[in-house]
């Protein structure tokens, strides 16, 4: 049986966890800052059409993790680790990602946009393979509260890294070049070598247990647990709906970061980028601090409310735009640092109160929904950025064309950089007060052994 062991992380399983970070934080930020300029300044493709192509991509991705979840409970029980699945993503995506920035050149658009769809889903599907089952192992690797805190603490440290290392050094590989195209596919070799060593050595932290008889089930079956996992648990509910609204704030702002360098500062997109992730990176282990001292749920309220003010002052670049804009980028930055890993510490223990609750283990599950919920708040960012530049008049290009944006264009970029997540945090904080777990339901719960046969059969049951 393979149960979480009640005692303090080891420094090497805390490492060996956190550099998965870099491959899955190198995946998250540089298609979020890239891939939608990629299309409309590179490709010629019309703002509109862009973000459905990564809408589109994305959706598939959102239908795919609960099954990916699924399997990896499967495996768990069948082989008594998480293991092959996470190789098998480990090792594909990489070659996916380069892929994905090497379009022929010659092509239209349309073929274009064709062949980016194509590779970033199989890309898209490659990373959940890894992903979902990386996100349930905190679960699995400790019961207690402050060891999650201070797991998921290390890991966004080094999420934070691979954000600032990908966001910021990836677009100076890509401008190194006279000829986009090619700037674009040295950027993802180089990124992809990163990600597939970081991933694999990372796929090594799953733990083993013993193996046990466990049917298979269908992919309706799947997505029947996913769906009973979000009935039955009021926390997970709570947290996952606060967590895709924060997803899509920070994903509005990431695919706008890249227009707001080049169209209201007029310059590289590595300066603001190191603004909001530099202060992240300190304010990690801040974070972690404060909420062994007052509670994770509190100490997300701040960090979610210093955001959200940050956010909201970047609108005056409206009426006096200049380089001040760092200052409440930075704030952001702070705030974002706790946003991203007090949630994550908080899901393992909605999903140990789920397995205590109802004897089963479905960590994989509870981890596909999550990723699915995260994929949709990311994607549908983008889709909010570029309904935004539509409607405003932006115009798209070709590599190398010179064009000059409207000032509706311009005010369009720096509204969905500051007002919409402003607004997307503050309507998360509605929805976070209505997730009930504490410090005190995590430590004092029955520590009863979870029955990962039942786990397997429980989506059979559900019917």
């Amino acid at each position: 049986m393979n149960t979480a062991a009640p005692r303090a992380l080891t420094r090497s399983t805390i490492a060996t966890y956190a550099i998965g970070s870099l491959g899955t934080g190198g995946f998250g930020a540089l298609p979020g800052l890239v891939l939608v300029y990629f299309l409309t300044d590179t490709l010629g493709i019309a703002a509109l059409a862009a973000g459905i192509l990564v809408t589109a991509a994305k959706v598939w991705d959102v239908l795919i993790d609960p099954v990916i979840g699924a399997r990896s409970d499967l495996s768990l029980a069948r082989r008594g680790t998480r293991r092959p699945v996470m190789l098998l993503g480990a090792i594909l995506l990489p070659i996916l990602f380069v892929l994905t920035f090497a379009v022929p050149a010659g092509i239209g658009p349309l073929a274009s946009g064709i062949w980016v769809f194509v590779a970033f889903v199989a890309a898209a599907t490659a990373f959940s393979m890894f992903q979902v089952p990386y996100i349930a192992l905190p679960a699995e690797l400790t019961r207690s509260y402050d060891e999650r805190t201070r797991l998921l603490a290390v890991r966004v440290v080094v999420l934070t890294i691979a954000i600032l290392l990908f966001g910021a050094g990836a677009p100076e590989i890509r401008d190194a070049f006279a000829d986009e195209r090619l700037g674009y596919l040295v950027m993802a070799l180089c990124a992809a070598a990163l990600m597939g060593v970081t991933l694999v050595i990372s796929s090594f932290v799953a733990p083993t247990g013993s193996v046990v008889a466990a049917p298979s089930v269908s992919i309706a079956a799947t997505y029947r647990a996913g769906i009973a996992a979000l009935k039955r648990s009021q926390p997970f509910r709570a947290l996952l709906l606060t967590f895709l609204l924060q997803a899509l704030a920070t994903g509005v702002m990431l695919a706008g970061a890249q227009y707001v360098a080049t169209w209201v500062l007029g310059a590289g997109v590595a300066i603001i980028f190191v603004s909001l992730i530099g202060p992240a990176l300190l304010f990690a282990p801040v974070w972690a601090a404060v909420s062994r001292r007052i509670g994770k749920e509190r100490a997300f309220v701040g960090a979610s409310v210093i955001y959200g003010i940050a956010a909201l002052l970047i609108v005056l670049q409206l009426w006096w735009p200049g380089e001040w804009i760092y200052l409440p980028v930075a704030l952001a930055g702070a705030g974002y640092a706790g946003m991203q890993a007090l949630p994550m510490s908080m899901l393992p223990d909605v999903i140990s109160h789920d397995s205590r609750r109802h004897k089963i283990a479905s960590a994989g599950t509870f981890g596909g929904v999550w990723t699915a919920g995260e994929t949709t708040g990311l994607a549908l960012g983008a889709t909010v950025l570029t309904v935004v530049l539509a409607t405003s008049g932006y115009l798209e290009s070709v590599a190398n064309q010179v064009v000059t944006q409207p000032d509706s264009a311009i005010a369009g970029i720096i509204i969905s950089f500051s007002i919409v997540p402003a607004v997307l945090i503050g309507l998360s904080l509605v929805t976070f007060a209505r997730y009930p777990l504490r410090r005190h339901d995590i430590e004092h719960a029955d520590t009863e052994p979870v029955d990962h046969n039942a786990a397997a059969t429980h989506t059979d049951r559900e019917n």
